[in-house]
């Protein structure tokens, strides 16, 4: 079968942050990807700019260069435009592209919130265009792992889980000139649609929904600085994001979930007191519990750093600790640890397996995007 045509969007040496060329690029670049991609398109801020990133990159002279969604959209010789731009750029950017009937694969969050989330979806359903969003904590090898041990009632029926999670990468008060859209919540990017965004995803897609959740927010820092990291001048800002969330509610009830078993989910966005972990989630059944760790804090599979991720089982019948076993494919271990899940989604959906793995596409991301619209502008 001949490789799929992907075009890049916002593939750039300039950007202001490196999530395409840490996350993207290195699968489709390896030979793996080359398989079962080809890259033979860049669209970036003017035509001049994806010239600059195609030789910077060096993806080779007949990938052809891009300035405008709408001539990108126009190239027939394009299966799947990839978008890596800062949120509120996706809704236009891709608009084109869907309405052309190409598929489509958008970073998370889809859009800048639940109502342009859903008319993109619904467009797609006018198209037919096939679509997935990159929420790929749910082809991690640590997340199916936990959802086939749960399955499997190693533990039995689950009765509570709790989710405590820091955001260790962000400073308490200042942020770069680069990052300060995350002090806005109108732009739709920040630490809870994408943090928390895709924390709750990746819990739900081993636990089930909610049937009912009430959530508490606050803004505890609201004054901070953003910084220039070019010439180091200062500048105030205000942020309207909650950087802490208390969420707590009853799962459905399923095969090995009881009724009325509870899910809390605690999230500060800043890094716990010395010494805490700052990551932990545990998963309390009738038989047992698991205990999940990661040093890297709230993000358990989105950076995909084995090293950092401790799965444990306590069995109540012989009051033991196991390890939980779980690896990446072989495949993936020569990736960078940003790469190997993302790289997953690329590799499932060009064998035609993404749905079977639980992938989520535009119409179930609108789905998440509400969740998370309720705990922004309740």
């Amino acid at each position: 079968m001949a490789p799929i045509r992907v075009a890049l969007i916002g593939l750039s040496q300039s950007a202001k942050t490196s999530w395409a060329t840490e996350a993207h690029l290195p699968y489709l670049l390896s030979n793996r990807g080359k398989q079962k991609y080809k890259i033979v398109a860049l669209l970036n801020s003017s035509e001049a700019a994806a010239k600059r990133s195609i030789e910077s990159f060096d993806l080779g002279p007949d990938v052809k260069a891009y300035g405008s969604p709408q001539e990108l959209a126009a190239d027939p010789d394009i299966d799947l435009v990839a978008c890596t731009t800062r949120v509120d750029v996706h809704f236009p950017t891709v608009k084109p592209s869907i309405e052309a009937g190409k598929a489509a694969f958008v970073e998370w969050p889809l859009a800048e919130n639940a109502q342009r989330a859903a008319e993109l979806a619904t467009l797609v359903e006018r198209t037919g265009a096939p679509t997935f969003v990159g929420l790929q904590g749910r082809v991690s090898p640590i997340i199916r792992k936990l959802a086939d041990t749960l399955r499997d009632g190693v533990i039995g029926k689950v009765l509570s889980s709790k989710v405590d999670a820091y955001s260790i990468f962000s400073a308490r008060d200042t942020v770069s000139e680069g990052m300060s859209y995350f002090l806005n919540k109108q732009i739709g990017g920040n630490s809870i649609t994408i943090a928390v965004g895709h924390l709750i995803d990746t819990i739900h897609s081993v636990l089930g929904e909610y049937v009912s959740s009430n959530a508490h927010t606050q803004i505890q820092r609201p004054d901070w600085a953003v910084t220039d990291a070019e010439t180091g001048a200062k500048r105030s800002a205000k942020c309207d994001v909650p950087d802490l969330l208390s969420l707590h509610g009853t799962l459905s009830a399923s095969s090995y979930v009881a009724e009325g078993a509870s899910l809390v989910v605690n999230f500060r966005r800043s890094t716990p007191f010395p010494g805490i972990t700052p990551f932990v989630w545990t998963i309390n059944g009738e038989k047992g519990e698991i205990r999940v760790t990661n040093k890297n804090g709230v993000y358990l599979s989105a950076e995909g750093d084995k090293s950092a991720i401790k799965t444990e089982v306590h069995s109540f019948a012989t009051d033991t600790v196991e390890t939980l076993d779980w690896d990446f494919e072989e495949w993936q271990e020569s990736l960078p640890p940003r790469s190997k899940n993302i790289a997953k989604l690329y590799d499932l959906y060009a064998d035609g397996q993404l749905a079977e793995y639980g992938g989520v596409d535009f119409a179930s991301a609108v789905k998440r995007h509400e969740q998370l619209d309720r705990l922004l502008w309740p």
